[in-house]
């Protein structure tokens, strides 16, 4: 598989790229559904909510860190999570600018 290349882009083509395929999955649509739901940080409920393998998880949920959309703290053993608020703003905004960006008309579609 060949490298793609993202210097052919702009940041923001890049950031939707990423947040885009940070949110590719629907464990982690329901990941996120579940933290915005709770609206407070979570930790171990998540395997009883999804009905997915602990391992499984800890993958999607760091997919969703390493893209900055939830952050984790670790207190002894456990690690809860939570939506990261200033991030969220940021994805909702480069979200509307893409989406909010068509102004065409359905009439005059191909």
């Amino acid at each position: 598989m060949g490298i793609t290349r993202t210097d052919l882009f702009t940041e923001t083509q890049n950031e939707l790229a990423q947040i885009a395929k940070a949110l590719g999955h629907p464990a982690r649509i329901a990941i996120i559904q579940h933290l915005v739901a709770a609206n407070a940080c979570i930790n171990s409920d998540l395997v009883q909510e999804l009905g997915l393998a602990q391992a499984t998880i800890s993958q999607h949920l760091r997919e969703l860190k390493d893209a900055g959309i939830i952050q984790g703290t670790i207190e002894g053993t456990r690690v809860s999570y939570c939506i990261n608020p200033q991030r969220w703003t940021e994805i909702s905004k480069a979200m509307d600018s893409l989406f909010g960006s068509y102004k065409g008309n359905v009439d005059s579609c191909c």
